[in-house]
């Protein structure tokens, strides 16, 4: 059961779209997808997470696992995100100890959903 780290690809994060260039959350997605994760934790680019007035997002879920999204992230979170990410992918409910979450874990959730039963 691995860890699925969703990235919103077309998260503009405020900023104007410009012709031919990424715009935040594509770069985001780049950003993650270049770390190669060891956990086993997939990396999967998304449309649209619905979030648009928070910045760049992110969601985490995995079966059996609560699930999470995350806002107003940034490339230069990328580390964190990965930490984090890599932290819910080693639990086998999704709830990962605040104090060992990353300080973006802790401060930018929006939203955090329970696991689905089977």
């Amino acid at each position: 059961m691995n860890a699925k780290l969703f990235v919103c690809t077309t998260c503009r994060a405020g900023e104007p779209v410009v012709e031919g260039q990424p715009v935040p959350g594509a770069r985001l997605y780049t950003h993650l997808a270049d770390q190669k994760p060891d956990s086993g934790l997939e990396i999967v680019p998304v449309e649209c997470l619905s979030a648009c007035n928070n910045g760049c997002v992110v969601a985490l879920s995995a079966p059996g696992r609560w699930s999470y999204v995350y806002g107003r992230l940034t490339e230069a979170d990328a580390p964190e995100i990965l930490a984090g990410a890599e932290a819910y992918a080693a639990t086998s409910d999704g709830l990962v100890p605040w104090r060992q979450r990353p300080q973006i874990f802790r401060k930018q959730s929006l939203a955090r959903l329970p696991p689905q039963e089977n």
